[in-house]
């Protein structure tokens, strides 16, 4: 039988289990003693929970990327499930648990994500376009299909990249065929390059952070770079270029919202509806995921902090 995940567990009950920290930040309490705040996490997803009194040895002991065992309670706190610590140890060798054992993943594995993009690339008809967008999935290949898409909100899990683009593309596909004015290689080639940069602003599949390239220069400036240099190797001139370079530019919408330039042409607006219709999919299929039916969900701090009802007659 396989064993709850810490999202499956209701208010008031009772857990007995092996966590992964992702994260642990020291503060100071009211009284003056250091507490630590940890983010655990399972497979289902990741909970909150405060260590008080905490020493330098229990620092050192629940840093980021340790295993722990953890007996407490699940409390409400602010919207938010909480866990309650009664006993904390870390994972010795004889508990039998790694780190990829509480690692949230892709429902998709990556091999059937990797032929669905080869075969997106392979219907592009521009050959600019397809040289462009193939040579930089090449070369990028083997993060994109292991880096989460954000460090938080959405498709924050591994493979989460590959599986965010792969959506999109489908997604990308049936608003084409309803569409026919649009140019499908335009449409895909941007959704596959949108969020490459990803790989460079991010440190990787586990306990994700931002490198020095993604907090000073970021995704979308790292892949215009990258597009500019891909077809000056390649050898390609022409306007091609800068359209997809704006499709990248512009795909976050606003400029509130990170991206340099607003959509100007047909592709790129619908890239942006895409994008944030995928991902805002996502944060609500994972906060529906650990209510019953009937219930709310914790407040969605990207969702304008909403808290969303799963209807009763759901199943």
């Amino acid at each position: 039988m396989t064993p709850k995940g810490i999202n499956h567990y209701g208010v008031g009950e009772q857990a007995d289990v092996f966590l992964l920290v992702k994260t642990s930040t020291k503060g100071i309490a009211s009284n003056g003693k250091p507490f630590l705040t940890l983010i655990l996490q399972d497979q289902s997803g990741e909970i909150e929970a405060k260590l008080w009194d905490a020493g330098p040895e229990d620092e050192a002991s629940y840093s980021s990327q340790s295993i722990v065992k953890i007996y407490g309670d699940i409390h409400h706190y602010r919207g938010r499930n909480q866990l309650k610590i009664r006993n904390i140890r870390t994972a010795s060798a004889a508990d039998n648990v790694k780190i990829s054992d509480f690692l949230e993943t892709a429902p998709v594995g990556q091999e059937e994500m990797m032929e669905k993009v080869t075969q997106y690339i392979f219907e592009m008809k521009n050959p600019n376009i397809q040289r462009i967008t193939r040579y930089l999935m090449k070369k990028h290949q083997n993060e994109f299909l292991e880096y989460p898409a954000a460090t938080k909100n959405h498709h924050e899990f591994v493979s989460g990249l590959a599986y965010h683009v792969v959506s999109m593309l489908d997604l990308a596909k049936s608003i084409a065929d309803l569409y026919p004015s649009l140019d499908k290689d335009l449409l895909y080639a941007g959704v596959i390059l949108h969020d490459l940069g990803k790989v460079t602003e991010l440190s990787g599949p586990i306990g994700t952070t931002y490198t020095v390239e993604g907090n000073l220069i970021g995704h979308i400036s790292i892949m215009v770079n990258e597009i500019a240099k891909a077809a000056e190797h390649l050898g390609i001139e022409g306007e091609e270029v800068v359209i997809l370079q704006h499709l990248v530019l512009s795909h976050h919408g606003k400029a509130e919202w990170g991206s340099p330039k607003p959509p100007l042409i047909k592709e790129a607006e619908i890239l942006h509806y895409i994008d944030n219709l995928d991902a805002k999919m996502n944060m609500l299929d994972r906060a529906l995921e650990r209510v019953k039916p009937g219930e709310y969900t914790e407040r969605v701090f990207a969702l304008d902090n909403r808290s969303f009802y799963k209807p009763a007659f759901h199943k």
